[in-house]
């Protein structure tokens, strides 16, 4: 029980790295005018961070030799350490179709992949933790989530804009049909958390996240590369520090999921993150003010993820079973 509220307080805390790492590569994508390039920029510099460390650690390349070895005899599959290509997927419909759709279609079509996914993916037992069941309270704490972040959507201003350059790149694709990309991507964001598990048990977390950064940047920069056939290089870097600090921030959070993934699951999870991104969204708008600031639509969103959270968590009643007559008098659970 224990594992399982640590689990919970750990999600919460990734969701609000995503936030914070949403804050910081969402300003360097402004500044470059390409939000891919952040991106790319963003998983780079947290490839090389984990490079360092394990240049300098034994320990962390043991792990990532057990990996390897879980690969040749069949431990693990090839395919499960694509998982960073969910990630570069999502960041790279986020710069391609935001422009387009417009952030509340894009936040609800993520939400509503993730959501969903998570409950197929938990079901199929794909993550660490192996299959479980899906009950009414996980079904309906996945409901409310969904409309928690459509409230919160809504409360913005709904028109979207990018950073990115890259907006128009399926500009003869239809708006109506453009939001098969965010859902296609939020899918493979439940699937990325179940490998990075899998990884997570063979080569401990951050083995993983090795694994992640690495095939992530692979993505994007395949998706970078039609991006600057299209512009160009950006003009110049910013010199801020502070703007090159997603990739560590990120190492953090991806390294954290893939270890409490197996305590709780691929969905709850992903409810726990949901409500760590809103109530940091909350604290940085209050902090750092942008765009149109708080609603009242946000704080009640951010409301009813929590009472998400707490519904799915809950465990199933036991049944309460009498025992046959003339053993004893008690009930037995």
């Amino acid at each position: 029980m224990l594992r399982r509220e640590l689990g919970v307080g750990c999600g919460l805390c990734i969701g609000a790295g995503v936030a914070v790492q949403g804050r910081v590569n969402g300003a360097l994508g402004e500044r470059l005018q390409d939000g891919i390039a952040a991106a790319v920029v963003s998983f780079g510099s947290g490839l090389l961070v984990l490079g360092v460390a394990f240049a300098l650690s034994g320990r962390l390349r043991a792990g990532v030799r057990a990996v390897w070895r879980a690969v040749a005899r069949g431990g693990l599959r090839w395919w499960q350490l694509l998982g960073g290509l969910c990630g570069a997927l999502f960041v790279a419909c986020q710069g391609l179709t935001v422009a387009a759709i417009g952030v509340t279609a894009f936040t609800v079509a993520v939400v509503a992949g993730q959501l969903t996914s998570s409950l197929v993916v938990d079901r199929l037992g794909l993550g660490p933790g192996g299959r479980t069941p899906v009950t009414v309270l996980r079904v309906t704490g996945a409901a409310l989530a969904l409309a928690a972040v459509g409230i919160s959507a809504a409360g913005g201003s709904g028109a979207g804009h990018s950073a990115s350059a890259a907006g128009d790149l399926l500009g003869a694709i239809p708006p109506a049909a453009l939001i098969a990309f965010p859902a296609l991507a939020g899918i493979g964001l439940a699937w990325q958390q179940a490998m990075n598990g899998q990884i997570g048990v063979v080569g401990g977390p951050y083995s993983a996240t090795l694994v992640n950064f690495a095939t992530g940047v692979a993505g994007l920069l395949v998706v970078e590369s039609v991006v600057l056939a299209r512009i160009g290089w950006p003009a110049e870097f910013p010199s801020e520090p502070w703007l090159y600090l997603g990739g560590v921030i990120g190492v953090v959070f991806i390294a954290l999921a893939a270890a409490v993934v197996r305590w709780i699951g691929v969905l709850l999870l992903g409810l726990t993150s949901v409500a760590g991104q809103l109530l940091a969204a909350v604290v940085l708008d209050l902090a750092l003010p942008t765009g149109s600031g708080l609603s009242a639509a946000t704080l009640a969103g951010c409301v009813l993820t929590l009472v998400a959270v707490a519904v799915a968590a809950r465990r199933p009643r036991a049944i309460r079973v009498p025992r046959q007559r003339g053993a004893d008098n008690d009930v037995r659970w």
